[in-house]
């Protein structure tokens, strides 16, 4: 199916009217459907609006994939990692009154939720007037958002927006007009808010059922509040099996930090890691292995995982702990 089709036309004004609906964007933003997943962002952003200013763009680093955005920063200017959390194993978010900003930066990036160690902020820094970008590639679409308290926001699907080849980037017209002159084309946010998201070839597939999922939590599930409240169900069980077992499962973060998209635990006695895996894929339980940075045991709770899957999940973890004592 052409890209350049009244077809295809169709689906990229239906995706962006729902999400436009789904989280309130007003008129002053931008949506675009661009490609190259957050690892693009990393680079365009500074480039867009670090390049060429004598100011520092300031960055948290929160986890194992935020960690990786401010050196790609780091080509094109100045950066201040104003809180890391490495030196803790990065269990812990930083609160608000640790974020003393500089009212002269380029702007304050971070990562609303970070995959890999399951952690999720429970609030929107506060910028004081510096332009706040965020990496919302994990919980975009999983609960109610005040987008007029950002200036960009993107996510790259294969989390709650659809399979990957698509990145979602929600841009106020003011910050994407600051630009500078004279960028990489296809880097610069102007050519595909110019070209309506088809300066170059999308992801047509990928966007088409963005789409539906789209169509999906506006006419089925209800919204974003109704969404929120499903994946609140969804956590506070499975946390809840886990720390009723507390013997046996270790969350990795601190308790109020606590991603809502991703739980990562550990076994307490590591011998049993094989076994664990081994008799949750005889439970037809897939994927539970840990990232390689952590190790340990990660469950995912996006939007499509459904409080079925999750009681299955919960009654494993029960079997496996009484059957490990």
């Amino acid at each position: 199916m052409s890209h350049r089709s009244d077809w295809f036309r169709s689906v990229l004004d239906e995706a962006e009217s729902n999400i436009r609906k789904l989280l309130k964007i007003p008129d002053a933003y931008h949506v675009l459907f661009l490609q190259g997943g957050s690892s693009l962002q990393f680079s365009m952003i500074p480039m867009n609006f670090l390049r060429g200013r004598k100011l520092e763009a300031t960055y948290l680093k929160t986890g194992y994939w935020s960690a990786k955005a401010p050196p790609e920063a780091g080509f094109e200017g100045a950066v201040k990692i104003l809180w890391d959390g490495a030196e803790g194993g990065y269990r812990n978010l930083p609160e608000q009154y640790e974020l003393q900003i500089a009212p002269d930066s380029a702007y304050l990036h971070y990562v609303s939720n970070e995959t890999v160690e399951g952690l999720e902020f429970q609030y929107i820094p506060e910028s004081k007037n510096v332009p706040l970008i965020c990496d919302m590639s994990s919980n975009l679409l999983s609960q109610p958002l005040d987008v007029e308290k950002f200036d960009l926001i993107y996510a790259h699907a294969q989390k709650n927006l659809g399979p990957a080849g698509v990145t979602l980037v929600i841009i106020k017209d003011e910050l994407a007009q600051s630009a500078p002159e004279k960028l990489p084309t296809l880097m610069d946010y102007r050519t595909h808010i110019k070209a309506k998201s088809i300066y170059n070839t999308p992801p047509v597939f990928s966007i088409y059922t963005l789409m539906l999922v789209t169509r999906w939590l506006l006419h089925e599930v209800g919204g974003l509040e109704k969404m929120h409240e499903i994946n609140i169900r969804k956590a506070q069980n499975l946390y809840e099996a886990l720390d009723s077992n507390s013997g046996v499962y270790q969350p990795y973060a601190s308790p109020a930090c606590r991603s809502k998209m991703n739980c990562a635990f550990h076994l307490k006695d590591e011998q049993f890691y094989e076994v664990f895996f081994a008799e949750a894929r005889d439970h037809n339980i897939m994927g539970l292995e840990g990232h390689r940075s952590i190790g340990g045991i990660r469950a995912s709770l996006y939007n499509a995982v459904t409080e079925n899957d999750v009681d299955c999940l919960t009654a494993y973890l029960q079997y496996f702990a009484q059957k490990s004592h």
